[in-house]
């Protein structure tokens, strides 16, 4: 049960804070062709917007979660949105009025990174703390859906945005952030923590006993997040540069039809979320599904170039995805303690971003290369990642001697 007297208000602070991070690449993503042409840079530098974003928040992702179990997760999550509104300003002052706007860019997206590294990743441990059992499960799935929402409406609102200049984008973030910053300080409400937290040895020695105990299937289940990640960002770079050069769609046509694969995705996390509860083996079945969904969408993409079918099979693979995110987000959220859960949680999101990041360039390189070869490379992948969850995570039904308050990973029994 949750300590929370006003829950409803509780889960939309926590909400906010996936949203927000979501903003910092998504709402881009239709700006990308434009920003290359106003500032004559290469399509390697304009994906670097994205991937030095994605990296600077993989590096900070361990450091912040650590911190976030040493101290509290409010006292990460309202610096972390404060600094990532500041990189937002910078980035727009420096396409504003700087003689060198893509270097001052990209130290404003680094600052930014840093910032979202203590936005997402510590929600779902903020999660994990407050809600137990089943409505932990529901809250990770809204966070998740959230997280989606945010990924639906950001290509509209960057395009929106871009109607008045092309970097208005970077002056919406700090407006965003303080609203999520005054929910998270209003609304969320920690328990108070009886115990001291533990010598930075003993955490750490307490990190290593977990991940040696259930490294196989918790790294398998990081490898799976972070492809959906990596397939997402990628194909959302691959589909907006054909919108623009292929197709001669740009502005808010553009951002509606980037978001319909979104939107499907985030029904279906919001869905899965609610219904998963703590059934490990349906968890499992899902993921396995869902990169199943995906395998058969990007396999299938190469015979479709025509904008309608090639969206309609690309679904296929945003549904897909929104069965394995919210499955992965419960299973690692409950695999461990609330005392190391920060650390654990974080460095899924560390692997997340660094799907994401390498994302864009590995995609931009490989439509320069092959588009056939692009779509069998990553089919290829999420079967791989599919045969993987189905071999090294291998659940039992839970035994009637079992207590109940038993940590999600003590009822995961590894091949």
């Amino acid at each position: 049960m949750s300590s929370q007297k006003n829950t409803g208000m509780t889960i939309v602070a926590i909400g906010s804070i996936p949203l927000i991070l979501v903003l910092g690449n998504s709402m881009l993503i239709p700006i990308l062709p434009q920003m290359q042409k106003e500032l004559g840079i290469s399509q390697f530098q304009v994906s670097l917007v994205i991937t030095v974003f994605s990296v600077a928040a993989a590096i900070s992702i361990p450091i912040l979660g650590y911190l976030s179990d040493r101290f509290s997760r409010k006292a990460i999550i309202v610096p972390a949105l404060t600094l990532y509104g500041v990189g937002g300003l910078l980035a727009g002052m420096a396409a504003s009025w700087f003689s060198n706007p893509f270097m001052w860019i990209m130290v404003g997206r680094v600052m930014q990174g840093i910032g979202a590294a203590g936005t997402a990743p510590i929600a779902m441990a903020l999660t994990g703390d407050l809600y137990k059992g089943g409505q932990q499960s529901k809250v990770l799935g809204l966070v998740e859906a959230s997280n989606g929402f945010g990924k639906v409406i950001s290509p509209i609102i960057g395009s929106l945005l871009a109607l008045l200049f092309w970097y208005a984008a970077f002056y919406a973030f700090p407006i965003f952030c303080l609203g999520s910053i005054l929910l998270t300080m209003f609304f969320v409400k920690e328990k108070n923590q009886k115990k001291e937290p533990p010598p930075f040895g003993k955490y750490f020695k307490g990190l290593i006993t977990v991940f040696k105990n259930e490294g196989r299937w918790l790294f398998t289940a990081y490898l799976a997040g972070a492809t959906c990640l990596f397939t997402l960002f990628g194909i959302l770079f691959y589909l907006s540069d054909i919108l623009e050069t292929v197709h001669k769609i740009d502005g808010l046509i553009k951002g509606a039809i980037l978001a319909i694969p979104l939107l499907f995705m985030t029904t279906t996390s919001y869905f899965t979320g609610s219904k998963i509860g703590k059934n490990m083996p349906l968890m499992k079945k899902l993921i396995i599904f869902g990169l199943g969904f995906m395998t058969i969408s990007f396999s299938t993409l190469i015979f479709f170039e025509s904008l309608v079918p090639f969206i309609a099979i690309l679904v296929i693979s945003s549904v897909g995805t929104g069965l394995v995110l919210p499955c992965i987000n419960s299973l690692i959220t409950g695999s461990v303690d609330a005392s190391k859960r920060g650390f654990v949680t974080s460095l899924y999101g560390s692997v997340r971003f660094l799907g994401v990041a390498v994302g864009p360039p590995i995609f931009g390189w490989l439509m320069a290369w092959s588009r056939t070869g692009m779509f069998l490379i990553t089919a290829s992948l999420t079967l791989v990642v599919g045969l993987l969850c189905m071999a090294l995570i291998h659940v039992k039904k839970k035994k009637p001697s079992e207590n109940t308050k038993d940590s999600l990973f003590n009822k995961l029994q590894l091949t």
